[in-house]
Parts: structure tokens; C-alpha cells; sequence
């Protein structure tokens, strides 16, 4: 009985009153919250933690580089990561129902879509490589252990000859690595130029199909069935990273490789570029702006505490970082140790360490074909707990726009639709230029585009619309305000770092390159056409809207462009109370007054005076609906 009377006060529901209904049917929720918390790690864990944050670490500054990159996460990170997850949790609504709050910036919206298209077009196209290496390893020796193959050139040294891999790196002499060629001669057929697509690779055609098979599968029924997955998908690979670290720990030269990732440069603290890197990446890791992070809490019960939530996924995802640099240069040190190199010369990041570095020092270890496949089969699950948001964050979006009963019962027709059409457009990057496109894309769709996005949300949320309705709608859904440190962020702090990082950004900006490859002048133009094309958005649909509001003049159709839709607020009616009540006519009022003999809405109408209670256990008033 205690049970009940805690489900229903938790709902908003008084003692003796049958509990108010704190799901929405018609949208679906998660099954419960630990489908949420997992479905958004994986969301925010993804192929980046492996492969760019231990680089990143080494580069700028080993352990020092810690520091910048927790203050990061406490003034940037955790603050963003919670007003994403309250703003769709509050309105039940993906990256572009949510804009309601203020019609004009629906185009930021828009520009979530866009990047979230972009990112889910060549994420996948990684786990499809991905999956190709977790293929090829099943065999007793792997494929690019030795230089004994007919893609081999006279440059190809393995490091299983150490005598001469030992003289090669310490002199000036050209050697390539059988991994290095098995990828590019082998697995790409890497052609001259991105101009030149040449052939599609019919293996990676073939591991596309198969990825984007997995996550229609996975998503067949919505978050009702991804939220079943991520049970394995966003849990096991912790698992595979215990038994990749404590094999690599155990490996000669492993603790030399650790303290070459940890040992600090303080020095470096005071280099601009470090804290730049540091904010560039908390920002990018955590997923912001991508427009995922509110879809996922949309899905949430009204009065789930978001804000615990947020500083768990948040946390975890850091951790997850800074236990991946453990793993790789564990390996990384015993190569170097058995090379007798320095561990700069074996270092890589992105598909070099994924794809080259990294499983060329499994080829060193016994049993290598069974570390190799645990490694790809790690590296599918954290892409495939990304791409599940992607997905998902175009497919709510879409049904949420059209929002009938015709498209909500067709959902699956539509994830079908999506994913068709990424498998289609990722076809050109499973060509021999494909993995110039794949890095095109990678540095400039959703780069600077995302740190644009993310400070115009902060800007609408807290100065178009208002920060005191919005702490008062946290504390509507909260059952408390947000503490002050994120009120301070929200207003100040963090969009001064999104600033900062946009200012980084440009200041830093290289032409991009691969290896000795130089990117033409019209590839880059395209590129940065990729990353306007999500920006545009928001000014197109603002003058829209404000040409489409009503008003004599400039100022009053912005005043009205900019003013909050009549149905921002919580979706179901139940959650309606206060300012968001329905007005009654005085008409229903003389109804209900003569109608004495309706328990329910006499009840309903006496426990909206009531204290409710929000998650954390606290209490606060709400106004009465009448």
C-alpha cells in the first residue's frame, strides 16, 4: 500500500486518489529508466572515446590535460548535457516539437536534423568497415600479420622482424606496415583522389547493408525495442575493454606506454590550444546539439529526474575516455617496447589507430585473431549505440511534425524509409575515394556547425523565452528549481565556452589532409557548404516565421515570431497545471458546479491544490486547474 501512495505522489496524485496516468500512449516511453540512462551512454560513448580522446590526452600534455578537460565538463559539459535532457523531457517532444517554446528558432531544430543526417550517413559507414575487420579476423592468422600477400609492396616490413622494423623507424628509410597496407591496398583500394571514386568495394557495400540491417532491427519498434538492446550493446563493451586492458597490463613495456598517456607537462596548462582541445572535445563527446540527447528524454516520464541523470551520463562518458587510454597505449607501450622505439613513432588517432596502429600490435600477442575480433566487435557496439539516436532523432522528429495517428501507427514505415535512404547515401563512401568523403564530412558537418547550434539554444532558451519560466518549468517537472551553479552556467558561463570554442575553432582552422594527401580547393568548398547547410536553417525559417506573423510592423511580427506557442508545455493533460491549465469558460465552470455528482473531477480539481512531489522527494504547490 506504501507503494502505491509513492507511485501516485510521484505522479502528481495525493493519498486516496487513483494515480494520475504518467505515461504517454499515444507517444510511447522507455520501458524504464536504466533503458534511458544505457540508451544514452551509448548515445554519448562512442567511437571517439577510443580513438581521439587518448590522443588527445598524450598530445596535450598527458595527466595535465586533465585538468582543463574536467573543468570543461563541470562548466560546459554536465550544464549543456542537463538543458538538453529537460528541455525535450519537459515537453515530451523531439528536436523540433520542442521549439514551440519560441516558433521563430524551430530552425535550430532543423539544423539538429541536418548534422544528425550527416553524422548517421558516415558513422555507419565506419561500423560497416568495422565490421569487415570483426569478419576477416575469424581465421587462424590474420590477414595483415605478414608481408607475404599479393597487395604487398617491396616497402612492407611486419613488426614480427623486429631486427629490421627497428632499423627502419630509427632511420630515414620509407617502411610501410602490413596493417597499414592491408587497409589501404586491400580494404580501400584507396584511389589518387576524392575526385576519383573508381569502383565500390563490394565487401564494405556488403557490411553496409549489414549495419544498417542491425540498427532497423533495433529500432523496428522504436525506443520500446532499442531500449531492450542497449542492455547488451551499451554494457558489453566495458566488458571487452576489462579483458583488453588486463591482457594489456600484463604485456612487457605496457606500464612504459600508461605513463606516457598520464605523466603530466604542466607546462602545457597555460598553452590556449590545450584548453581549446579540451572544450572541442567534452562538447563534441557528449552530443550535443546533435539533437539526440532531447529526443532520448522525451521518451522520459514527466517527473524523472533528468538532473541526477545528466551528471551520471556525463560522468561516465569522461570515465569511459580516460579508461580507453588505458587500454590503447597499454598495447601501443608493448609494441613500441618490442620495436625499441619511441611510443610517438607507433601513436595514431581516428581510423589510423582503428583500422592500422591498433590491430598491427595485435598481431604481437598470442591468440591475436581472438583479441582482434573482441577489439572490432567492441568498436561495432559503441558505433551501433550512437547510430540508434541518430536514427531515432530523424524518425521522432518526422512523426512528431506530421504528429496524426495515420504516421504514428506507421513509424516503422518511416524508420524503414530513413534507413534506406542513409544505406543509399553512404553507398558513394564505400567507393575507393569513399574514406576522403568519410573525413570530409567528419571535419566539417559537424564541426563548427554544432558549437553555432548549441549557442543559439542556450540564447533562445534563456533570453527569448525567459530563464526564470524556464527554472520554473524545471521546478513544475522537478519537484525543485536547478541548483544555482547551473543557472549561473546556463546564463553566463557556458555560452561564453561555446564562444570560446567557436573562436578556437577558427583560429585553428588547417586546411584538412589525409596522411600525404592534400584535399583540392573545390572538395573543401564542399565541405564547408556541409557545415552551412545546418547553420542556414535558422536564419531561412526565422524570416519565414517572422513573414508569416502577424503584426503592422517589423517589431511586433518578432514579438510575435518569438512568442511561446499555446501548446508548449507538458504534453499529456494530467501534467497541465498552473500556468499551463486550460482556461475554462464560464460555461463549463456553471457545468461543473451543477455536476456534484462526478467524483473524479472533484477529486482531480481538490489535488491540484495539492502539494505533488517530484522525484528527489520534495514538494512543492501547484495552482488549482479552475
Amino acid at each position: 500500500m506504501a507503494d502505491k501512495c509513492s507511485e501516485g505522489l510521484l505522479n502528481g496524485a495525493v493519498p486516496g486518489e487513483q494515480s494520475k496516468q504518467d505515461k504517454s500512449v499515444k507517444r510511447g516511453n522507455w520501458g524504464n529508466q536504466i533503458e534511458f540512462v544505457l540508451t544514452s551512454v551509448g548515445y554519448a560513448v562512442g567511437l571517439g572515446n577510443v580513438w581521439r580522446f587518448p590522443y588527445l590526452c598524450y598530445r596535450n600534455g598527458g595527466g595535465a590535460f586533465m585538468f582543463p578537460y574536467f573543468i570543461m565538463l563541470v562548466f560546459c559539459g554536465i550544464p549543456l548535457f542537463f538543458m538538453e535532457l529537460s528541455f525535450g523531457q519537459f515537453a515530451s517532444q523531439g528536436c523540433l516539437g520542442v521549439w514551440r517554446v519560441s516558433p521563430m528558432f524551430k530552425g535550430v531544430g532543423y539544423g539538429m536534423m541536418v548534422v544528425s543526417t550527416y553524422i548517421g550517413i558516415y558513422y555507419n559507414v565506419v561500423i560497416c568497415i568495422a565490421f569487415y575487420y570483426f569478419f576477416v579476423s575469424m581465421t587462424r592468422v590474420l590477414p595483415w600479420t605478414y608481408c607475404s600477400n599479393s597487395w604487398n609492396t617491396p616497402d612492407c616490413v611486419s613488426v614480427l622482424d623486429r631486427n629490421n622494423v627497428t632499423h627502419l623507424f630509427n632511420s630515414t628509410q620509407k617502411r610501410t606496415s602490413p596493417s597499414e597496407e592491408y587497409w589501404r591496398m586491400y580494404v580501400l583500394k584507396l584511389s589518387d583522389d576524392i575526385g576519383n571514386l573508381g569502383e565500390v568495394r563490394l565487401p564494405l557495400l556488403g557490411c553496409l547493408g549489414v549495419s544498417w540491417v542491425v540498427v532497423f532491427l533495433c529500432l523496428i519498434k522504436g525506443v520500446k525495442s532499442s531500449g531492450k538492446v542497449v542492455y547488451f550493446t551499451a554494457t558489453f563493451p566495458y566488458v571487452v575493454l576489462t579483458i583488453l586492458f588486463v591482457r594489456g597490463i600484463t604485456l612487457e613495456g605496457a606500464l612504459t606506454g600508461i605513463m606516457y598517456y598520464l605523466t603530466p607537462q604542466w607546462d602545457k596548462i597555460l598553452e590556449a590550444k590545450v584548453w581549446g582541445d579540451a572544450a572541442s572535445q567534452i562538447f563534441y563527446s557528449l552530443g550535443c546539439a546533435w539533437g539526440g540527447l532531447i529526443t532520448m528524454a522525451s521518451y522520459n516520464k514527466f517527473h524523472n529526474n533528468c538532473y541526477r541523470d545528466s551528471i551520471i551520463i556525463s560522468i561516465t562518458n569522461c570515465a569511459t575516455s580516460v579508461y580507453a587510454g588505458f587500454v590503447i597505449f597499454s598495447i601501443l607501450g608493448f609494441m613500441a617496447n618490442h620495436l625499441g622505439v619511441d611510443i610517438s613513432k607507433v601513436a595514431d588517432h581516428g581510423p589510423g589507430l582503428a583500422f592500422v596502429a591498433y590491430p598491427e600490435a595485435l598481431t604481437l600477442l598470442p591468440i591475436s585473431p581472438l583479441w582482434s575480433i573482441l577489439f572490432f566487435f567492441m568498436l561495432i557496439l559503441l558505433g551501433l549505440g550512437t547510430q540508434f539516436c541518430l536514427l531515432e532523432t530523424l524518425v521522432t522528429a518526422i512523426v512528431d511534425e506530421v504528429g496524426n495517428e495515420w504516421i504514428i501507427r506507421r513509424k516503422t514505415f518511416v524508420t524503414l524509409g530513413v534507413a534506406v535512404a542513409g544505406f543509399l547515401l553512404g553507398v558513394p563512401l564505400t567507393t575507393q575515394a569513399g574514406i576522403y568523403w568519410l573525413l570530409l564530412m567528419d571535419n566539417y558537418a559537424a564541426s563548427f556547425s554544432l558549437v553555432v547550434i548549441s549557442c543559439i539554444m542556450c540564447v533562445a532558451i534563456m533570453y527569448i523565452y525567459g530563464h526564470r519560466s524556464y527554472f520554473k518549468d524545471i521546478e513544475m517537472m522537478l519537484g525543485f528549481p536547478p541548483p544555482l551553479f547551473f543557472q549561473i552556467c546556463w546564463r553566463f558561463i557556458s555560452p561564453a565556452i561555446i564562444f570560446f570554442i567557436l573562436v578556437f575553432t577558427v583560429i585553428q582552422y588547417r586546411p584538412i589532409s589525409y596522411n600525404d594527401y592534400v584535399y583540392p580547393t573545390w572538395a573543401i568548398s564542399i565541405g564547408f557548404l556541409m557545415a552551412l547547410s545546418s547553420v542556414i536553417c535558422i536564419p531561412i525559417y526565422a524570416i519565414y516565421k517572422v513573414c508569416r506573423s502577424e503584426g503592422d510592423t517589423l517589431l511586433q511580427r518578432l514579438k510575435n515570431a518569438t512568442k511561446v506557442s499555446k501548446d508548449w508545455g507538458p504534453a499529456l493533460p494530467e501534467h497541465r497545471s498552473g500556468r499551463y491549465a486550460p482556461a475554462l469558460s464560464p460555461s463549463t465552470e456553471s457545468h461543473l458546479e451543477v455536476q456534484p455528482l462526478q467524483p473524479e473531477k472533484g477529486r482531480s480539481e481538490g489535488a491540484a491544490a495539492s502539494p505533488v512531489q517530484g522525484s528527489n522527494g520534495s514538494a512543492h504547490s501547484q495552482d488549482s486547474r479552475l
